[in-house]
């Protein structure tokens, strides 16, 4: 009884004793993640409102890149090989994921990546493709206090610095948006002038030092850890194109020296026209230019209506910007001419086509972001029955020395001459192997550099693919390494400008089959690079001389690659009668190329041109 009643007392002091604790210990653990959630929330918000969320962006950076590690580490076995395809499926979707959360200089990091995504597995090249650089635009109070500071006044008003400034932009991209203004009548002015004021957006600036570091982090993480290739070395040159492309003075500077550019060039002066920059509306993180109304390449159909080479004008993107109801304070618009252009679509692709070989050529100084976004279709003020090129965004350009273009020219007259000896030495002083590989990146056209017997290379070609194909997936993906290695032999004697110059043929390239390829951009190109090569300074009267003579032979070895592309022409445009689509020149050479590449190298090389 006394046994039971002992018992009784200890049980009941055992529940008092949780009776009076239990309350008090989860009233602490409450406290304590009451504590924790009010700090991470403070953290957050503070990193938010003052340092533009870089570290939570960060953050977010440096968790997906460790799922990635460990993602290869523990799936990318010789094991899990039949699993390869899906694992790089999942990296990409990923790498996708953060750049567009994160935003602003990370879709330009993205796009820098994706300039030479070749190199990467296919998924890669399919997500980074898919970059954009579009982003919705930031409020007008923000707009309001980025004026204040760059200019102590807002944008109009009594003491503004426009008279009329539309508050809605008409085009926002990661790191700035456009606003359409008027300025200020001065003495003398006998018309309205309407300007498009390109403002940086606040938190990308607070960003980039952050930024700028992940994106070392995640070159890093591409080479030392998740796919063992050397693409860290892009990273320095990378960077500081980034960084003065949001400088807008820097911008202003390079398209004066730009318009300087094409008025020194005869072929191009009256046909591209750069429009003025206003350095009195000008800083570091706002730029104002001329106004120009027109037809933007990215819209096909309005262009092919604007060169009368369509009769559907509902298609066209322009006509929803033609007011009708103009009104005096209406900014300027544009509407189609009575009469179409002449020269059809061709001419406007030879003259982007001619500009883009006169910069890696003639000028060294190479606009790296030429995607049809970035041109505007208008007819020529000097002769309104043709058209005139308007080329904008001038923060992303790439100079090169006359040593450079040197190389450059002789490479691509090489290349089309089939001169192995010569573009063999250029490639192995720029530390490249695989010579056919490289050529055929930079002509964006099949090409094998060898004196062997044809039918004997074939035969070599169709085992090695035979043998290719039997292997196993993680058996293709060491082979590649492999080979890009061997095309990558020493990175530190490479020209980095190569990095962006193969990025910006591309666009060209893409920017043409686009349209059905209605030049030759190939031969354009190598014409170009030939003529160059006359001009070089420091050439004697004989060096000259020899250059004249070679760049004639050069033109009659081009006859047969002029004939290709016209018998394509001719095939396209004989099937167009009954309705039946066929390959253009470009779709042909970009089809080859990645036969060739998926070959001999073992990639599986993406489109030229996404949307």
């Amino acid at each position: 009884m006394f046994r039971n009643a002992s018992l009784l007392s200890h049980s009941s002091r055992r529940t008092l004793f949780y009776q009076g604790t239990t309350p008090s210990r989860w009233r602490k653990r409450l406290q304590r993640t009451s504590l924790l959630v009010l700090g991470l929330g403070s953290f957050y918000t503070a990193d938010r409102i003052f340092n533009a969320s870089a570290i939570t962006r960060n953050l977010r950076t440096l968790y997906t890149c460790a799922i990635i590690t460990l993602d290869y580490k523990l799936n990318f076995t010789e094991e899990k090989s039949e699993s390869i395809p899906e694992l790089h499926a999942r990296v990409a979707e990923r790498m996708y994921n953060l750049f567009t959360s994160n935003g602003g200089l990370y879709i330009k990091i993205g796009q820098a990546i994706g300039a030479n995504a070749a190199l990467l597995p296919k998924p890669m090249q399919e997500q980074f493709s898919r970059l954009f650089d579009d982003a919705p635009q930031i409020p007008y109070p923000e707009v309001l206090r980025v004026f204040q500071a760059e200019f102590g006044r807002p944008p109009c008003g009594p003491d503004g610095v426009f008279e009329i400034f539309e508050e809605k932009a008409v085009a926002s991209a990661s790191i700035a948006q456009v606003h359409r203004a008027k300025l200020r009548r001065l003495a003398g002015d006998t018309e309205d002038k309407w300007v498009a004021v390109k403002i940086q957006k606040p938190d990308v600036a607070k960003q980039m030092k952050w930024d700028l570091g992940a994106y070392r982090l995640v070159m890093y993480m591409f080479e030392k850890w998740a796919f063992d290739l050397p693409v860290y070395f892009v990273v320095d040159f990378v960077s500081d194109h980034l960084r003065r492309e949001l400088d807008f003075i820097l911008e202003s500077e390079n398209a004066k020296q730009t318009a300087k550019f094409v008025a020194s060039e005869p072929r191009l002066a009256k046909k591209v026209y750069i429009p003025r920059v206003y350095d009195e509306y000008t800083t570091k993180r706002v730029m104002t230019a001329e106004w120009i109304s027109g037809v933007r390449l990215s819209d096909r159909t309005g262009l092919r209506l604007l060169m009368g080479e369509s009769n559907d004008p509902t298609q066209a993107t322009v006509p929803s910007f033609v007011n009708m109801n103009m009104s005096e304070e209406s900014p300027p618009t544009f509407s189609f001419p009575a009469r179409p252009l002449k020269g059809g679509v061709r001419s406007v692709m030879q003259t982007m086509v001619e500009l883009f070989s006169a910069q890696m050529f003639s000028w060294g100084w190479v606009h790296c972001d030429g995607h049809f976004g970035n041109f505007i279709c208008r007819p020529n003020p000097h002769d309104p029955t043709v058209p005139q090129l308007v080329l904008l965004d001038h923060g992303l350009y790439v100079r090169v020395d006359e040593n450079f273009r040197r190389d450059w020219s002789l490479l691509w007259t090489g290349l089309l001459t089939a001169d192995f000896k010569s573009v063999e030495q250029i490639t192995r002083k720029w530390g490249m192997g695989l010579p056919d590989m490289f050529a055929s990146v930079a002509l964006a056209r099949p090409v094998r550099l060898t004196r062997k017997n044809r039918k004997t290379e074939v035969e070599r070609v169709t085992k090695e693919l035979e043998e290719y194909m039997n292997l196993s997936q993680y058996e293709q993906s060491a082979r590649l390494k492999a080979k890009l290695k061997q095309f990558l032999i020493d990175t530190d004697r490479m020209p980095k400008a190569l990095i962006f110059l193969f990025r910006s043929m591309r666009i060209v390239q893409g920017n043409n089959q686009s349209f059905g390829a209605p030049v030759n951009r190939v031969k354009i190109t190598g014409l170009w690079a030939s003529k160059s090569l006359t001009r070089l300074s420091n050439l004697t009267f004989g060096q000259r001389l020899r250059e004249y003579m070679n760049d004639l032979v050069f033109r009659g070895v081009l006859i047969s690659l002029d004939l290709a592309f016209w018998t394509t022409r001719l095939k396209q445009r004989f099937l167009a009668f009954f309705d039946l689509k066929s390959p253009s020149f470009e779709d042909e050479l970009e089809k080859a190329m990645r036969g060739l590449m998926r070959n001999n190298v073992g990639i599986d090389v993406g489109s030229a041109f996404k949307g």
